[in-house]
């Protein structure tokens, strides 16, 4: 057992590091993401017949059409749908005040007024002291020259890395796989690609999966005419990552505005219509091609590995959480399958199996 010290040495030396060094490490660890999600295509790209260097060029160009047209369209949209909903948050109140209040006081004989009048109070608040932390973050910024130029720096970092990072992508895999020990390597690598299947399917299909359901709840919302039909689709996508999550806090939210503001059967049919709609693509199209048989990540797993890493190390923890969470699921039912085929899960089998050897 002794020889194994060195192993729990370097993984509390690893541990000690992440804490210490959580500050700087967001930069190389977003870039080690962009670099896995892009490899797939950069591959795909070399198999066409592009060089190397080329190929990647290629993700970054893909990657910077992307996200220019989020800068230039979806941002400025999201804001302005953001500032137009809490603009109308307190005419919200004052309907359930003067319209939902009587009614329920009348069916129940329980009056909402007080605690809606707290509501309206913390709220505002609320408000009140977020526009004053955004001013005080505003101009610490401002008096803090070092710390935005240490933040974009750090942001300006990840491109770079995730660059070289993609570039030398499968050498750095043959150089990590060539210091394995050589007793250790077959098992490592059979457990390396179970968490690889595991993230493929995860990252690579349930991101996909979110995007897609992201995009058409907010098409067809918009087309309807909703008001915030496209904070309430991106954030119904975004919510996807747990099943069921997105269509029910999407539908719930939707319902709400369209009642609002239609006031009719027909526009909350059609609110239904487009989320049934989001659901069928999802179960029939999206799910089969994006993800087919793969196993993903359970989603209780991705929650309590997404608070947890967010607790522990912040922002690099939550970029960390996914691929731990991963790596200790294999890793878990690796342990359980060799605990099944153990005899101290069934002694009786394999003394059975050792009577009828000899």
């Amino acid at each position: 057992m002794p020889r194994y010290w060195w192993l729990a040495v370097v993984a509390v030396a690893l541990v000690w590091l992440l804490f210490a060094l959580q500050s700087m490490l967001m930069p190389f660890f977003v870039a080690m993401v962009v670099a896995y999600l892009g490899d797939p295509l950069a591959n795909r790209l070399e198999r066409l017949g592009l060089s190397r260097p080329l190929a990647v060029s290629g993700v970054f160009l893909v990657l910077l059409l992307v996200v220019a047209l989020g800068l230039l369209i979806l941002i400025p949209l999201l804001v302005q749908q953001v500032r137009q909903f809490t603009q109308a948050v307190p005419a919200i109140i004052d309907w359930v005040q003067t319209v939902l209040g009587p009614q329920v006081r009348a069916w129940t004989g329980y009056d909402p007024s007080a605690e809606l009048e707290n509501l309206r109070e913390t709220l505002t608040e609320h408000w009140q002291q977020a526009g004053g932390a955004l001013a005080q973050v505003l101009g610490q910024v401002g008096r803090s020259g070092m710390a935005f130029v240490s933040w974009i720096t750090y942001v300006s970092l990840i491109p770079v890395v995730a660059f070289y990072l993609l570039l030398d992508w499968r050498r750095l895999m043959q150089s990590i796989r060539n210091l394995l020990p050589r007793q250790w390597e077959p098992d490592i690598m059979r457990l390396a690609a179970r968490c690889d299947e595991v993230l493929a399917a995860f990252l690579r299909g349930q991101l996909l999966v979110m995007l897609c359901l992201g995009v058409v709840y907010a098409l067809g919302l918009t087309l309807m005419g909703l008001r915030f039909g496209l904070l309430i689709g991106l954030l119904a996508g975004l919510a996807s990552i747990v099943p069921f999550l997105g269509f029910i806090v999407g539908i719930a939210a939707a319902l709400v505005v369209a009642f609002f503001q239609f006031g009719s059967w027909l526009a909350l049919a059609g609110v239904v219509v487009v989320f049934c709609i989001g659901q069928v693509l999802e179960s029939t199209v999206l799910q089969p091609k994006l993800l087919g048989d793969r196993i993903g990540l359970h989603p209780v797993a991705v929650i309590f590995a997404v608070l947890a890493g967010g607790n522990l190390f912040g922002f690099t923890g939550v970029l960390l959480a996914l691929p731990a969470a991963a790596v200790i699921m294999v890793l878990l039912r690796e342990v359980n399958d060799r605990y099944k085929n153990s005899t101290l899960y069934d002694a009786a089998r394999h003394g059975c199996g050792d009577e009828e050897s000899r």
